[in-house]
């Protein structure tokens, strides 16, 4: 791929959808299948010249810069004081539901893929664990839907990426042996360790200073909306320098941040709506344009019978067990269940498991598994949201 082609691409394809995107969605045509699309015909497999590496440098930046700005802004736009009044049914799904979803999806896989070994089975389930209400935006912004269902959701998808996170790091170090020689459970100590108090140091005395300098005035207005980002990059590279993880960092950096200056967490609510979103969009015509061709040619009816039970039986399971007790109907529990999607999170994952581990050699199936998941979750979701969120909403009342 060269850069200049794939840089011209981006800007036709933002201004193409920007252009249109109210009337494609008029269609349940959303932005994540717009840029997937393009991101295909961009590729070998239609138009383009030349095949992009996974690990190439300019798919590995906007990896690495998307998933420090999707973590921080996850944790930065929770309000924990708002969370502590509607908690249970988050809760529920996050310390319930994802242990269940990566368990069951990994004995699951190993009778599917026998053949593979089960420590990369178990990063298959991790990676796919990751739920992303940006492809059921439709959902979360249908104010028709009632505030707790959607609230539920999006918070759900909102944390459940921070969670998986620090246990993907430790299965990739499982598989590497850790880093420099060192064993992988103390490498992994240390990189949650000093990484989670790197990013709570940045976040809070970021918060600190901020609401200071606000307080006085001393701050343009226009660089209310810089700071939390370059707090959000800085975080990462100190955590990095000391030896922890910055993207766990960046998680926490976001979450004391927005926890302790709310005009802060506000403006990276607008960040994240704006110019997060054209960077997350990119991340997947760049999942369209790299991942998609790399492992197309091992999709089979079995990969494809996974892919299936991944946004279906071994999502909706466990959704349906955390909620044991919780009062609500079968349709709404069919209705969050369903609502899991799989999309950036998973993506940013998978590029920085490449990276770290090198290869997708003799992994292939995993990684095929992955991707065609994923594809299936940017249709299937992108065209049920809307007219799931219609049907949901004539059968029960938007006050819950």
């Amino acid at each position: 791929m060269h850069e200049a082609t794939t840089i011209l691409g981006i800007a036709l394809v933002v201004l193409g959808y920007g252009w249109f995107s109210k009337l494609l969605s008029r269609f349940n045509i959303s932005g994540p299948m717009v840029f997937t699309g393009v991101g295909v015909l961009l590729s070998p497999l239609v138009f383009g010249v030349q095949a992009t590496h996974l690990d190439s440098e300019v798919v590995q930046i906007i990896a690495e810069v998307a998933l420090i700005l999707v973590l921080f802004s996850d944790a930065a736009t929770l309000n924990l004081g708002e969370l502590k009044r509607d908690w249970k049914l988050p809760a529920r799904l996050l310390f319930i539901g994802l242990p269940i979803t990566i368990l069951v999806a990994t004995f699951v896989a190993k009778g599917f893929f026998p053949a593979e070994s089960t420590i990369y089975l178990l990063l298959m389930a991790l990676l796919l664990a990751p739920t992303d209400a940006a492809l059921g935006k439709a959902v979360v912004s249908d104010t028709r839907v009632a505030e707790k269902i959607r609230t539920t959701i999006n918070v759900e998808s909102g944390l459940n990426d921070g969670i998986v996170f620090p246990i993907v790091i430790t299965v990739i170090s499982m598989i590497t042996g850790g880093s420099d020689g060192q064993g992988w459970l103390p490498y992994v100590a240390k990189q949650i360790a000093v990484g989670a108090v790197a990013g709570g140091l940045v976040g809070y005395f970021g918060a600190m200073v901020s609401t200071k300098v606000l307080r006085k005035n001393w701050m343009e207005h226009s660089y209310q909306n810089l700071v939390p980002i370059a707090l959000a990059i800085f975080s990462y590279y100190l955590a990095e320098h000391f030896g922890g993880n910055g993207f766990i960092s960046a998680f926490f950096a976001g979450l004391f941040l927005g926890n302790n200056n709310q005009r802060l967490r506000e403006t990276v609510e607008d960040f994240s709506e704006s110019e997060g979103e054209l960077l997350i969009l990119i991340s997947f015509l760049v999942f369209g344009i790299a991942m998609i061709p790399v492992t197309i040619g091992f999709w089979n009816l079995t990969i494809l019978g996974y892919a299936l039970l991944s946004l279906t039986f071994l999502r909706m399971v466990p959704v349906a067990i955390s909620l044991i007790g919780s009062k609500l109907d079968f349709s709404t529990i069919l209705f969050i269940g369903w609502f899991g999607p799989r999309g950036i999170a998973s993506i940013l994952y998978v590029l920085i498991v490449v990276h770290k581990i090198g290869t997708i050699e003799n992994h292939e199936t995993v990684y095929a598994v992955v991707s065609l998941t994923i594809l299936l979750s940017i249709v299937l979701h992108g065209v049920s949201a809307k007219p799931f969120a219609a049907l949901y909403a004539k059968s029960h009342s938007a006050d819950g």
